[in-house]
């Protein structure tokens, strides 16, 4: 059994969060991450620590993070064994959703060009220079990485998925001294009114909430007096009040709750406290923005929707369509 060290990996992000004055966090985290890893560990636990144990050790890796993909080189060129070995051990953590990535020559083209979404926010942020960032269902850390080579100071992702954290991991391994942590909790682990944040990230969660304003909410206790919102989410045409909620699917995802119109999101921000809410940017999902990968080898948008009319659902719904929000906390 290939036993997962999280005192290992999640050590030093516990110690400095004890040091800053996030001692109850600490705690509960201890907790959570006994629970996890050692009390009920998840049934691939071990086939993905082999996977991240098996990527071979390199001397004087750096890492590229403004560009596309994030780009991890090393001076000296893989030999054929060593090459063979590390893309072995990337397959090992597939299906990879949120990127791209490339590890020294090997390109992983992942479902999602997450690259594409961090393109149409960028312009759109406060300077992330310094800042302490919390990013909400951060995936495989993709934007993490990015939010970093921004100059951010210190960056913690929270997802649940076992999986993004290995493939996080395996970022990490090679940079394991960057201020980047993923921690595999949900936003309801994390305690009320943290407080702890310059800017907090929410992409792509939102319409999996039951309680959306309960996570407007619980998003604004992330943030200092101040801080900056980037909320990312699905949305519909409609006027100010409307939301749709799907009868059951929605794309073939079973946990979409609401679909708002941009004007009913902004009446949601307004509402739960937040100020200067402003939409930055509507931009319909397209089959080339998400799509089945050799490297994601699932369904994804293009058996999503309906064959005769690509602009709906298979479910008969408008297709979807995410808006970007920046908001405030007084």
């Amino acid at each position: 059994m290939a036993n997962f060290d999280w005192e290992k990996h999640f050590g030093p992000l516990l110690t400095e969060l004890t040091q800053t004055g996030h001692a109850r966090w600490t705690d509960r985290l201890r907790d959570q991450l006994t629970h996890r890893f050692d009390d009920n560990p998840h049934g691939d636990l071990d086939r993905w620590q082999t996977a991240l144990n098996s990527l071979p050790e390199l001397a004087g890796v750096e890492v590229e993070l403004k560009h596309s993909a994030i780009t991890l080189s090393t001076p000296d060129n893989l030999t054929g064994p060593q090459q063979e070995q590390l893309e072995n051990a990337l397959r090992g953590l597939m299906p990879w959703r949120k990127g791209p990535f490339e590890f020294f020559g090997t390109y992983i083209d992942t479902e999602w060009r997450s690259d594409w979404k961090w393109d149409r926010v960028l312009p759109y942020l406060s300077d992330l220079s310094g800042r302490k960032i919390l990013d909400v269902g951060c995936g495989s850390g993709y934007h993490c990485w990015r939010m970093l080579g921004e100059g951010a100071g210190r960056v913690i992702g929270i997802d649940p998925g076992l999986l993004f954290l290995f493939q996080f991991l395996s970022v990490k391994r090679y940079q394991d001294n960057a201020p980047v942590d993923l921690l595999p909790v949900r936003m309801e682990d994390l305690p009320e009114n943290l407080q702890a944040f310059d800017t907090t990230f929410s992409m792509g969660v939102l319409y999996h909430r039951r309680s959306p304003l309960d996570h407007l909410l619980e998003l604004k206790g992330t943030l200092r007096r101040g801080g900056e919102l980037v909320l990312e989410t699905l949305v519909v045409d409609g006027p100010e009040g409307y939301s749709l909620m799907p009868e059951d699917r929605y794309g073939q995802m079973r946990n979409v709750w609401f679909l708002p119109s941009c004007d009913t999101l902004l009446r949601w921000l307004d509402r739960t406290g937040f100020r200067n809410a402003r939409v930055v940017d509507v931009t319909d999902t397209t089959t080339d923005e998400q799509r089945s990968t050799d490297w994601m080898r699932f369904n994804s948008l293009q058996d999503f929707l309906d064959p005769e009319d690509p602009s709906r659902t298979v479910e008969g719904y408008p297709g979807p369509r995410r808006a970007t929000i920046i908001a405030e906390k007084p």
